[in-house]
């Protein structure tokens, strides 16, 4: 595997985001841990600036440069735009949420996707971790095996999904048939809003389901895996539907 795809070059394409964290200490943490395992993209999804000093405290040196091109976003949805396949991390279970995996079984379905993929892992805040609206992005959710107390420092949550992809790609070395490239989280998103209003136009989506239908709809096309074309093919389609229904409306109006 490491012939033909360099370890380096495989974790090149991964990015832990952490969204909304409360301690600039836990953001310089997990820049150590993730430059520890050759992970050097580390993205900061929170709507005020960290401290930067606490953050490199934490980091040390040797990691200091992850925190200096660390970008930084107010929005989630802006930061996890060019990411083909999004993780998201969880303690919590829930009927409309997709069905977790530990770390070691999320980087084994995971990693044929790497060579040709953008794959990011999300970690939410230290108190309450991703809400459903963060975790609608993700493909896939992990959750960290543990003996009955199930809260774990954000920085040992990071370090550990970090340990399982580095040691998969550089001490249990397997040949990778790569998969071809998936849409993209903003393409996905575009026609997540086009399937949206054209279920509503039509009344399937309702106020009281609204939410629920919804999510269960990017389950199954997560199932799917769907590529950039097939993403096209079914936002065209959502547009010529609307076409459709508009022009219906306005020539029945005119009768």
């Amino acid at each position: 595997m490491s012939d033909l795809y360099p370890v380096s070059e495989l974790l090149s394409h991964l990015a832990i985001i952490l969204v909304r964290p409360k301690f600039s200490e836990n953001i310089g943490a997990a820049a150590r841990v993730a430059c520890n395992m050759g992970i050097e993209r580390l993205i900061l999804v929170r709507d005020q600036p960290p401290d930067r000093e606490a953050m490199a405290k934490l980091a040390t040196h040797k990691a200091a440069h992850i925190l200096e091109t660390m970008p930084v976003y107010d929005d989630l949805a802006a930061a996890v735009a060019p990411f083909s396949l999004l993780i998201g991390t969880t303690a919590r279970h829930g009927r409309q949420r997709a069905l977790e995996r530990g770390p070691r079984e999320v980087v084994e379905a995971v990693l044929p996707d790497l060579p040709q993929n953008e794959v990011a892992i999300l970690f939410g805040p230290e108190d309450a971790g991703l809400t459903n609206d963060d975790l609608k992005y993700c493909q896939l959710l992990s959750s960290i095996p543990t003996a009955g107390f199930s809260s774990l420092n954000l920085a040992q949550a990071v370090a550990i999904h970090c340990y399982e992809f580095f040691y998969a790609l550089e001490y249990a070395p397997k040949v990778i048939a790569p998969r071809p490239r998936l849409a993209d989280s903003h393409e996905l998103e575009g026609m997540y809003a086009h399937v949206e209003e054209a279920l509503a136009r039509i009344d399937f989506l309702q106020e009281t389901n609204h939410a629920y239908w919804m999510n269960n709809i990017r389950q199954f096309f997560a199932r799917m895996r769907l590529g950039k074309k097939d993403a096209k093919i079914i936002r065209g389609i959502c547009r010529q539907f609307l076409w459709h229904q508009e022009q219906k409306a306005v020539t029945d109006k005119r009768r």
